[in-house]
Formats: structure tokens, sequence, C-alpha cells
């Protein structure tokens, strides 16, 4: 028989449970924990003789209490720590959601991403809240001015609809920057792009194999087989993640790619959870990622 002080406990517990349940979310998982996430990909026709460390930071953010300069500086330390050839920042650099309680100077986290370091150089390329607010959020919008002003303050270019050719040891490869896909807002929530695959492309004269950068992953099923590997971040692996269950905070229609590495057919797509939050700042079993992605030939793989 269940009587009323077994009742008052038992709603105690689990009411002390969810209180215990949103503290580890938002204090530990959100605002203290950062991990290195590891792939080592091999898409068919990548050369064995070319070997490739990436390291990729993704949504950070930046606002308090949540993401200051501070943690800013640490995630830089732990990227640099893996001594990459290539480092790619996939956008939203911008924190705005509604429990801000103060802006992080743009000048600040621009500062800490100066220092990163590699080889092959360091690129960028928007994020949608890059592009709906500013690098202040209580600004007007200007369409990511002030977040590519703060980049190029550090030194990172930011790619928009154009294509480089690098070169590791002499092998040469391509690295292709689109502009965002929810660049525009309309009235509505509607959304249009500023992307253009096609037009980055035709960039590419070569058969050297290519990377793509892009921050929402829903450009992959047109993505040509010519691309060995798709960047991308936004979707935060979903914040919260439940067992058997998945991410159910995602939007139905964006639920195919939001976390980790797929393949589909010759093409490779990794998904970062990133590194900051939109909306409210809670992750579960989502923590705060850098992810270090070595590209590598198939008859290469074990030597690495």
């Amino acid at each position: 028989m269940l009587n009323r002080r077994r009742f008052l406990q038992g709603a105690a517990s689990v009411t002390g449970g969810f209180f215990a349940l949103g503290g580890y979310s938002t204090v530990v998982e959100a605002g203290l924990r950062l991990e290195l996430t590891p792939y080592t990909v091999s898409p068919p026709g990548w050369p064995d003789d070319l070997i490739l460390k990436i390291a990729i930071i993704a949504d950070i953010h930046a606002c308090e209490p949540w993401m200051p300069a501070e943690r800013v500086a640490s995630i830089v330390d732990l990227a640099n720590a893996q001594k990459p050839d290539l480092i790619v920042l996939l956008g939203d650099f911008v924190g705005n959601h509604r429990f801000v309680t103060g802006y992080v100077a743009p000048g600040a986290w621009a500062a800490e991403l100066a220092r990163l370091e590699a080889p092959l150089g360091v690129y960028s390329v928007l994020g949608n809240h890059d592009w709906w607010t500013a690098a202040i959020p209580s600004d007007p919008p200007d369409y990511g001015r002030s977040v590519r002003k703060a980049l190029a303050e550090a030194g990172v270019p930011v790619l928009e609809n154009e294509a480089l050719r690098l070169s590791q040891n002499g092998k040469p490869f391509w690295l292709i920057g689109l502009a965002d896909q929810l660049a525009f807002r309309r009235v509505g929530g509607e959304t249009r792009s500023a992307d253009d695959l096609a037009g980055s492309l035709r960039e590419i004269n070569d058969d050297a194999p290519a990377v793509l950068l892009a921050h929402e992953p829903y450009i992959f099923p047109r993505v040509p087989d010519r691309i060995a590997l798709t960047l991308c971040g936004h979707t935060h692996g979903g914040q919260v993640y439940i067992p058997f269950v998945g991410a159910p905070f995602t939007s139905r229609t964006h639920r195919k790619y939001i976390y980790g590495c797929y393949e589909e057919g010759p093409r490779r797509l990794i998904v970062s959870g990133g590194l900051g939050e939109s909306l409210a700042p809670v992750r579960f079993l989502r923590p705060p990622e850098v992810v270090l992605a070595t590209l590598v030939g198939a008859g290469a793989r074990q030597s690495v």
C-alpha cells in the first residue's frame, strides 16, 4: 500500500533527482567538461601517402557565464596540443540564448583563437547565429560582418563559397568553405541560404582530393562523390542524448545527421557535437568536444 508518507518520500526523491540531473547537465556537462573526440577516416580513393590531421572547433557560442574567454582559451590549448596539420572553425561564434548574463567582446574570443597553430593554417566558415545577429548580439544584426572582422583581426580567413588548394608534404588537396545554408531569416521563421556549392566546385581544377566545410550538415545529400569528407557542426549533437531514445529535441526534419561519422557511398561526413549551446545552457551525454579527424588512405591506415 502507498501511504502518504511514502508518497511524499518518493516525490521528494524524484524532485531531488531532477534537480541533481539539471545541475549536472547545466553546470558540469555544459560548463565544465571538455573532451577530445578522435576519428580516423579512409574515404575510397584517398591517397595512401597523404595523411592529414584536422582539428575541428565548432559552435563556440561565446557568452557569460557559459563560454567566457577563459574557456575559449582551454579549447585552443586542447586543439593545439594535438599538433594538427590543419585547424578548421565551423561557425557560430556568437552566443545569444536567453540565459546569457553577459556578452563576450569579440576581441576577447578572437584573441584566443589567434593562438591556434597548425602548419597548413586555420580556416573558418560562419554559422547561422553569426549571420542572424552580430558579434555583440545586442547590436543590430549585420549578416556576419562584425564576426568576419573579429576573425580577420585574429588572422583567420573566412571561406565563403570558395576553394583553396593546399599541400601536405608535397601532396595537394582542396579545402572548400561554404557560406551558411540558413543565412537569411524571413518573417515567419523561413530561411534563405547563402551557400553556392556548385560555384565552389567550379574553382577545383584538378583531381586532388577535397574536404568541405559547412556549418550545417543539411547540405550532405547534395555533396557529390568528388568530395571525400564533409565537416559540419550546428546540431550540437542534439545537446541532450538519451540512451535508446536518441536526441529528442532535434527537429524531426533534421534528424538524419545529428552527431558522429556517417558513410554514404564513397563520401564521409563528420558532425561535431560542438562546444557551446543554443536555446538553453544544457547538455546531457553530449559534452563539449574538440574533434580530431585523421584522413588516411585505406592502405596506410595500419600505420596511423
